[in-house]
């Protein structure tokens, strides 16, 4: 956390716990001595700064959705939380706690805790995680507060938390020290609060839709399902290679062959590719299989299930989506690849060779090492001058077949797939297919996605034979 500008309020002498008004400019590495040996003087005490438990009765939300009741019948509490400001007045110290479900302010005064609790709390610092009993009340200022007649020291915070005006600037330490991010936003806590009320939506709806949830295997000899580099290990029993999924795609279709006819999984794949805010080499997706359906029926679904979730989680279809305001109330728009290309841009890709479709990609500023046959440059010239704009719920549909191995071929067009992907806010939010049933035109396309292995694209897809064999 060295790149994090630090704010350790709380003085560093024992003798004195006020929280100055500037900030202390001290190098980590001595703020990080001193919690050390704030630690190391409380074992000299006999006191642990690492208990096993403490015995909470409530959590902060609780006890202020029912404040006046607590008060008026004069109830203890137990709590814990971890400090975010302290303050030192005299004799009594005002201090925030916070736990997982919100703040409450603690008052803590000699009289009520005695010399020794007093003590304890004067080396308490920021960031520290303290149990705390009492009873309650409301300060002149109308504060919501907790009197203490007893705090226990939890666990000793020895690295300083961010400043809290400055916060954590750092985009690196943001994502990959996420923890401190969760300590100092409260917004990124609700984020996760949502994720988790979102699969738990999701689960309900689709087995009100009679989905079977499965499990697929993480570890396969041979990766397949999508277009991306794998993650390789090996197999020290077996002696063999092994890849990551990429996707749970042929082994849900598996399924499907072998008799179900809705199945679903929420899963873990890796893909071993560029990373940037949005592509992260690990990542949670969702998939699902309906027999005797097409990417229309597939479709109408989806819209149908994200409509639900925003509602259910908003209590809205409007929600605020960085400056836009993106609306899930009315019908998705649907455009084909082809066509939407033609709105930005006018150019006519279903007329142009391979050649030329590339000429143009080229003069767009895109790099002629991805522009290896005409659906791969319709997908680039797509992504650069379409992708960015789709803010509102869009489908965009009849994906060229090179860049859909796995989807069927288009009723009305063999260069084309009966395929959408959904875009929100200028991201991908889902992609399906009618399903490529016929085992003999699956066959070919490997054999295609094998000679584009060749001709360099590292994501195209290997040959696989018992998925050819199950179809």
């Amino acid at each position: 956390m060295s790149d994090i500008k630090m704010n350790d309020k709380a003085d560093l002498k024992k003798s004195a716990g006020n929280e100055p008004e500037e900030q202390i400019q001290i190098p980590l590495a001595d703020l990080i001595k001193t919690r050390v040996d704030k630690s190391k003087e409380l074992k000299q005490l006999g006191i642990d700064p690492y208990p096993a438990s403490y015995k909470r009765d409530h959590l902060v939300r609780d006890i202020l959705s029912d404040f006046d009741t607590f008060v008026s019948k004069e109830t203890v509490v137990r709590i814990a939380g971890r400090i975010r400001l302290k303050r030192k007045m005299g004799k009594v110290f005002f201090a925030d706690l916070y736990d997982s479900s919100g703040r409450i302010q603690l008052y803590i005064k000699i009289n009520n805790v005695g010399q020794e609790c007093f003590d304890l709390f004067n080396s308490v610092d920021l960031g520290d995680i303290v149990g705390c009993e009492g009873t309650l009340f409301v300060t002149r200022t109308g504060e919501n507060t907790l009197s203490a007649t007893s705090v226990t020291m939890l666990a000793k915070a020895l690295h300083p938390l961010p400043d809290k005006h400055s916060g954590l600037a750092d985009k690196e330490i943001k994502y990959r020290r996420r923890y401190v991010d969760l300590i100092m936003n409260e917004e990124v806590r609700d984020t996760f609060r949502l994720r988790t009320k979102m699969i738990s939506l999701i689960r309900n709806y689709l087995n009100n839709l009679d989905f079977l949830e499965v499990e697929t295997p993480v570890l396969q000899p041979l990766y397949g399902g999508g277009n991306a580099k794998p993650f390789e290990t090996h197999h020290n029993r077996l002696d063999m290679k092994m890849y990551l999924r990429i996707a749970d795609e042929l082994y849900l279709k598996r399924l499907i062959v072998g008799g179900y006819d809705k199945v679903w999984e929420f899963c873990k794949d890796f893909r071993n590719e560029g990373m940037d805010r949005l592509h992260n080499p690990e990542f949670s997706m969702i998939e699902l299989y309906w027999a005797f359906a097409d990417y229309n029926d597939m479709a109408l679904m989806f819209e149908d299930m994200l409509r639900h979730l925003v509602f259910e989680m908003h209590g809205t279809y409007k929600i605020a989506y960085g400056d836009h305001e993106i609306d899930f109330e009315p019908k998705f728009k649907s455009i084909s690849m082809i066509d939407s290309i033609k709105e930005a841009t006018g150019l006519e890709m279903m007329d142009m060779s391979f050649e030329d479709a590339k000429a143009a990609a080229v003069d767009m500023g895109i790099e002629d090492d991805v522009l290896i046959n005409w659906g791969k440059t319709v997908e680039a010239i797509w992504e650069k001058k379409v992708e960015p704009n789709l803010i509102q719920p869009t489908f965009i549909i009849d994906h060229p077949v090179e860049i859909s191995p796995l989807a069927k071929r288009h009723s009305d067009n063999e260069r084309l797939t009966e395929r959408f992907e959904l875009f929100i806010g200028g991201g991908e939010m889902g992609n399906a297919f009618s399903e490529l049933n016929d085992p003999i035109d699956q066959l070919k396309r490997f054999l295609q996605q094998g000679k584009a292995m060749e001709a360099g694209d590292d994501e195209a897809q290997p040959l696989d034979d018992d998925f050819i064999t199950a179809l």
